[in-house]
């Protein structure tokens, strides 16, 4: 049964943020689905990708350390998105699902889970996804998150 299917877009703007979105869960189930998905994942403008570096490079490292760190700049290429996903129940933390795949498909249920989630009872009530954008480095970043419940 569909739970939710939300489609959001983020900006550069959005990095270092989170965003939590709802979803109710009318009964227990006994399998929770979830597919993530997000893109682009590289930036491909080496131009740009080099411009970001030399300003992260200006904001965290020390003068005598960025000289060396534009030699190797090449080595930090390409440049990505990264967004992240962790997930809480009606009781509270499920898991995280902290990986750097533009696509995530997850499974929970009573006896297993999918690597970061925590096996247990899936009930009823309000569960809540959390988005974490680490940092987006194209002019925009269009992603969907789909829950499907299987009732016991």
């Amino acid at each position: 049964m569909p739970v939710l299917d939300r489609k959001g877009r983020f900006t550069p703007e959005n990095s270092k943020t989170h965003v939590r979105i709802p979803f109710q869960i009318d009964q227990d189930c006994k399998l929770l689905q979830l597919r993530f998905e997000y893109a682009p994942k590289v930036l491909e403008d080496r131009d740009r990708s080099l411009m970001l570096l030399m300003q992260s490079f200006d904001s965290y490292l020390l003068p005598e350390q960025r000289e060396p760190a534009l030699t190797q700049a090449d080595s930090y290429l390409p440049l990505k998105n990264l967004i992240t996903l962790s997930l809480d129940d009606p009781i509270g933390y499920r898991g995280a699902c902290h990986r750097h795949d533009p696509t995530l498909e997850l499974e929970l249920a009573v006896d297993h889970a999918s690597p970061g989630l925590m096996p247990g009872r899936l009930l009823a009530g309000d569960w809540q996804v959390t988005l974490s954008i680490h940092c987006i480095v194209t002019d925009s970043c269009e992603y969907r998150l789909q829950i499907w419940a299987e009732r016991s």
